[in-house]
């Protein structure tokens, strides 16, 4: 399994520059997860670009065929963790834990993870 990054939905869903990247890599792939960080995230995008049915749109077709995903309440911490030892984000962060919590591969097109070390990432 997979935990899929924020930006590869983002990029599909505005239009943007590797959209046909990302279309082929979640139509090519099975064992697909998405975190609810993210969806809450893509969530808050669209609605702020006034594209609450493409939201509406992308969880009808997205959710019935991703496993969706969250950080455990005891787990929290690691965040704050993961942050000192890494510099990265809080949203990048949290993606790591789920990533590290559930043992999965991150595929991404954020560069921010490309120096982080014992993390199975693949960039497109």
């Amino acid at each position: 399994m997979v935990l899929v990054d924020t930006n590869i939905f983002l990029e599909i869903l505005l239009n943007q520059e590797k959209r046909e990247k990302c279309k082929n890599y979640l139509s090519e792939n099975e064992k697909l997860s998405i975190s609810d960080f993210s969806l809450h995230s893509i969530g808050v995008i669209l609605y702020r670009n006034n594209r609450e049915r493409l939201f509406s749109k992308f969880i009808a077709d997205i959710l019935p065929n991703i496993n969706l995903l969250h950080l455990p309440q005891n787990q929290y911490h690691m965040i704050n963790d993961v942050k000192s030892t890494t510099m990265l984000d809080f949203d990048d962060s949290y993606q790591l834990c789920v990533a590290k919590f559930y043992d999965l591969k991150i595929v991404t097109l954020d560069k921010d993870f490309a120096d982080i070390e014992n993390l199975n990432v693949e960039f497109l």
